[in-house]
């Protein structure tokens, strides 16, 4: 689904996403697409939390800026803005945990 806006603020607990782009540039200068989605992403907006029965809000345990490992199937695939980013809308309950300690490439 293409949007023409610029930014997407989340209700609830949902959370978006941005996984990495995964493409590759030959040496002849041909970008080659990746095949398979990432199954981690950094999260670039959060919602404010569930309200819970008894009407409390309860925060959603994610900020931006944190990596996360995503599960193979689920959430909502989105493009916003003029350049059509790919960006991934999840519930806080679907995000499998966060990622901690980048290693040095």
């Amino acid at each position: 689904m293409a949007l023409n806006f610029k930014k997407l603020q989340p209700l609830l607990n949902r959370i978006v996403v941005q996984k990495p782009d995964a493409s590759k540039v030959s040496k002849g200068g041909i970008i080659l697409k990746a095949t398979t989605s990432a199954q981690w992403g950094t999260v670039v907006a959060v919602g404010p939390g569930r309200v819970m029965e008894n009407g409390e809000t309860r925060a959603v345990s994610l900020k931006v800026g944190d990596d996360v490992l995503l599960p193979e199937y689920g959430g909502h695939s989105i493009k916003i803005g003029a350049d059509q980013q790919e960006l991934h809308v999840y519930r806080d309950d679907d995000i499998i945990g966060i990622l901690e300690e980048k290693l040095a490439q």
